[in-house]
């Protein structure tokens, strides 16, 4: 059922004011004074804080600013446990808005702009190309989607200029994909580039997802350009981008799930550095929950029982197992110094389970095994090597 905000705009999703909840919700952190909020580049997270504070100024906002606050709350939680749900708001349902024709050109220019917002606090699901200083993550396949709404709508609504704009834009983030993974792979960065697949296959295949629900013309010249460029050989790119989809689905894609035993320990939620790495690469991030001083050993222990649970759930991902071999690493007694909170029997379960078998693998040879794998893997499309 439409609401109807003070304003008169007439809303079919989420409320502002609920929105902004499910954002505290999962991201609790925006609101404490953590982050960094100054730059233009991160205007975005500083205008969430604002209308946390003037709750009421939420009543007066038009559809363009709704659509920058659904932008802003997505691109905030897209790294967290529990997301916000506005994914098909932002893509397709606020571009079909029957007021968007006032609003099209505003909100396509946003969307160019977000493109260079800087989610570095918001999440950990990166990866790195250090010659460059470049960052990667899934938040490209975020703004992928939008962009690709937005395409399809300027399209429709007979702006050609504006929509050709916008797939400029699309078109640079794949070539600086495209850049960033042949670097890698030419600078021998094993782990890096197994990184870079698993967040180019997701944000490629955000951007497929929502060119099928926006039903693209297959033989559009716009189309035959970006569709599939994980998964079939593409004249316009390096075969790097077939060659990449193909080791993500051979090493990672088990990994990069969507962590559902992660959103039980609510102490996760308490720190922007507690945000989940790109799986199975997660030892780094297993020590800063061991060494943090603001979880408590009851809230250390909840998150070990969930790596254990997530473990069961996934029996071929070995991230949680990584994330425990660095949390007991950290740890001045291993296990014991989480004490009394440790219940007996689950300890008992830990201590005698193939999960803490298998985490007992040092870092530096489990890493040299995936290297080998790399490097041992043959394209079945491409016929590429590492």
């Amino acid at each position: 059922m439409a609401k109807k905000l003070p304003s008169g705009l007439k809303l079919i999703g989420i409320t502002p004011n609920i929105l902004l909840k499910n954002v505290e919700n999962t991201a609790p952190f925006l609101f404490q004074g953590e982050i960094d909020t100054t730059g233009p580049n991160r205007a975005y997270l500083a205008k969430l804080i604002f209308y946390k504070k003037n709750l009421k100024a939420l009543g007066n906002i038009d559809l363009t600013e709704y659509f920058h606050l659904c932008l802003a709350a997505h691109w905030t939680t897209a790294g967290t446990f529990v997301p916000t749900d506005v994914d098909n708001q932002i893509r397709e349902g606020l571009w079909r808005h029957e007021t968007v024709g006032a609003h099209i050109q505003r909100m396509a220019k946003l969307t160019i702009e977000s493109w260079q917002w800087d989610y570095e606090q918001v999440t950990n699901r990166k990866s790195y190309n250090p010659a460059r200083g470049q960052v990667m993550s899934t938040h490209e396949g975020t703004w992928l989607s939008v962009a690709i709404g937005g395409y399809n709508a300027l399209v429709k609504n007979k702006q050609p200029k504006l929509a050709q704009d916008l797939a400029d834009v699309i078109l640079a983030e794949i070539e600086k994909e495209e850049k960033l993974l042949t670097e890698l792979r030419e600078k021998r960065d094993h782990i890096n580039f197994l990184r870079s697949t698993a967040l180019m296959a997701h944000n490629f295949g955000d951007l497929d997802r929502v060119m099928d629900q926006w039903q693209m013309n297959p033989e559009d010249a716009f189309y035959k350009r970006i569709y599939k460029l994980g998964h079939k050989l593409n004249e316009n790119y390096s075969p790097i981008l077939v060659y990449s989809g193909e080791v993500n689905k051979a090493f990672l894609a088990q990994e990069n799930h969507r962590h559902m035993s992660m959103r039980q320990p609510r102490g996760l939620r308490k720190s922007y550095k507690f945000l989940i790495p790109v799986g199975p690469f997660m030892d780094d991030w297993g020590r800063t929950l061991a060494e943090s001083k603001i979880l408590t050993n009851e809230e250390k222990v909840e998150i070990l029982a969930a790596f254990f649970e997530g473990f069961t759930r996934q029996d071929q991902a070995f991230g949680y197992t990584r994330a425990y071999h660095g949390f007991i690493r950290a740890l001045p007694e291993g296990l014991d110094t989480l004490g009394r909170e440790l219940p007996f029997d689950f300890y008992q379960t830990l201590k005698k389970s193939k999960f803490a078998t298998i985490a007992e693998q040092e870092r530096e040879e489990f890493e040299e095994g995936f290297k080998k794998k790399l490097e041992g893997h043959i394209c079945p499309i491409t016929n590429l090597t590492f």
